[in-house]
């Protein structure tokens, strides 16, 4: 009991290995209880509202008991991160009265890489689309097909492909650019378009 006494001392990897190793449940609250604030701001991005967003943080700490174990988890920040969000899209696509407005940002990425004219796109920009996609450097690409193609969050891409989160980002901010720079030269547009 006395490593208990001193709990708020412990570092994040200590907390971790020594939740990992016990199962005692008070080290992860202690750990989570310093990102409860971070966790919550993220969830209220996402859900827009109080309660949804402190149901969520809630809710949170017991899916993190019962997957910690599960995963070798290098950043403790970042897994959350992934997690919460993971959490609060799932809560997003459950219930259909949770205003979905913060996430539209998503959505609109999603079309600016795929529509980058105005209008429908033709067999010849599908064609140049696909060209350009192969053009792509491997880990680009990957997250590309997997993010705006299969849909699939950041986390899920982290655990697809085993890549670092701020990877996974920069690889779709990257890929974007190149796909639109190769679509622009493929289709002779000019890039004020």
């Amino acid at each position: 009991m006395k490593a208990k006494e001193k709990i708020s001392e412990y570092s994040e990897e200590n907390l971790l290995r020594t939740f990992t190793e016990s199962g005692d449940t008070v080290f992860l609250g202690e750990l989570y209880r310093r990102y409860i604030p971070l966790v919550y701001g993220l969830c209220l991005k996402y859900l827009n509202q109080k309660e949804a967003a402190q149901d969520a943080v809630m809710d949170i700490f017991g899916v993190l008991a019962d997957k910690v174990p599960q995963y070798e988890i290098k950043n403790f920040n970042t897994w959350l991160y992934s997690v919460a969000k993971n959490h609060c899209l799932h809560v997003l696509r459950k219930d259909k009265n949770v205003s979905m407005v913060n996430i539209e940002d998503v959505l609109v990425e999603n079309q600016a890489i795929l529509t980058l004219t105005d209008k429908p796109q033709s067999q010849e920009e599908m064609e140049a689309l696909s060209y350009c996609m192969d053009t792509l450097p491997e880990e680009q690409k990957r997250s590309i097909q997997y993010f705006f193609y299969d849909e699939k969050s950041y986390a899920d891409i982290v655990d697809l492909t085993g890549y670092a989160l701020s990877k996974v980002k920069s690889y779709i901010q990257n890929g974007k650019r190149n796909l639109k720079s190769c679509m622009i030269k493929v289709l002779k547009l000019n890039p004020e378009r």
